[in-house]
């Protein structure tokens, strides 16, 4: 079995259910564990086993997750608390446990690094619990690769320049994916002094290099990220797996770049921004998202799709729409491009959660 497909059998299949109780709530984290470990994170993987053990012994773990029995799994508490304890070490505040975390300098120990992860978690259960209540920011700067070459193999059909709308942009990083450089099977893509680097981005079909002219870039997002700001910086960097360097890279990089390259990014409600959504002669308007699906109850998701079949149905040759995503299906995370007019679906590749391990489709 493809790697990707074991962990979507395991954890993705969760989305489906409507809640988790009690013993779920176990489960999530175990399968997140596997999740850290399936696309390398060590540390991680080895953290959440122990916060399944104390949890399953009553210990300090089941006060800070009380109240979350019942959540569903799409809703990433594990990613939560990992992400709220790492954001405390970021901001220097528990640096007995910041020893431990290669982010900032320190290196793991599974013995040492837990009885430092649990004191923090006894000494800042209050703090930790208001944090879990804030949306997840996972907004890869790794799942640019899906969308640049989306894009690349779009605008080859439709030359145009592009009007980029991103439903869950967070910081709305990846809304400046054509600044960012990539590289496959000898070819060249993007700036070449850019601070972001995809080496050996994709596999599989050949991908014609092409200009992007992106005309807009805005995104939606309830809880909207600055990326200029330090805390904003902060909350984005503790989404990011301590012992994975070259996603913190990647992610500095992205930072550096939305510093010289303006995009909207706005407070608003998946549904309510597509709703205002409305076509451009002689632009091709897209709209994109990627591993936010989850997110969003089953009646936005409907709606979602309703106003973009709607706003479809208006489509002409010169004014076109465009739905790229990049979502789980059962077994794989899929990349998926329909046009208007039309409707057409095409899928375009495979790739795992973090973009990586990306293979574009022989037409």
């Amino acid at each position: 079995m493809h790697r990707t497909e074991h962990l979507l059998a395991t954890a993705w299949d969760y989305q489906t259910r409507p809640n988790l109780s009690g013993v779920h709530v176990v489960a999530a984290f175990q399968h997140q564990a596997v999740a850290c470990e399936d696309l390398g994170s060590p540390m991680y993987a080895e953290l959440l086993r122990l916060i399944v053990d104390d949890y399953e012994v009553g210990g300090v773990s089941t006060g800070v997750l009380a109240g979350y029995e019942d959540r569903p799994f799409g809703d990433a508490i594990a990613l939560r608390l990992l992400a709220a304890v790492h954001g405390l070490v970021l901001a220097g505040e528990v640096p007995e446990l910041a020893a431990f975390y290669p982010s900032v300098g320190g290196t793991w120990d599974p013995v040492l690094g837990w009885e430092a992860f649990e004191q923090t978690l006894q000494s800042r259960s209050a703090e930790l619990r208001v944090l879990l209540t804030q949306p997840p920011q996972t907004n890869e700067v790794g799942r640019a690769a899906a969308l640049y070459g989306g894009l690349l193999q779009l605008v080859e059909a439709v030359p145009l320049p592009v009007r980029l709308f991103e439903i869950g942009a967070s910081a709305g990083l990846n809304l400046r994916a054509d600044h960012f450089r990539y590289t496959a099977d000898g070819t060249s893509y993007g700036p070449a002094d850019s601070p972001v680097v995809f080496e050996d981005a994709w596999t599989g079909q050949s991908l014609k290099p092409a200009e992007l002219r992106i005309a807009e870039r805005v995104g939606s997002d309830i809880a909207p990220v600055n990326p200029l700001t330090a805390e904003g910086a902060r909350t984005l960097t503790s989404y990011v797996w301590p012992d994975m360097a070259q996603r913190l890279e990647r992610l500095r990089g992205a930072v550096e770049i939305a510093r010289q390259v303006p995009a909207d990014v706005r407070r608003e409600d998946a549904v309510s921004f597509v709703r205002g959504l409305e076509l451009s002669q002689g632009h091709v308007t897209v709209v994109w998202h990627s591993i936010m699906w989850q997110y969003l109850s089953r009646d936005d998701r409907a709606a979602v799709d309703d106003h973009l079949a709607d706003l479809g149905a208006q489509a002409t040759e010169s004014t076109p729409l465009a739905r790229l995503r990049l979502e789980p299906l059962p077994r794989a995370v899929m990349v998926e491009l329909q046009t208007w007019p039309g409707g057409e679906r095409r899928t375009l590749g495979r790739a795992e959660p973090h973009g990586q391990g990306l293979v574009w489709s022989a037409e």
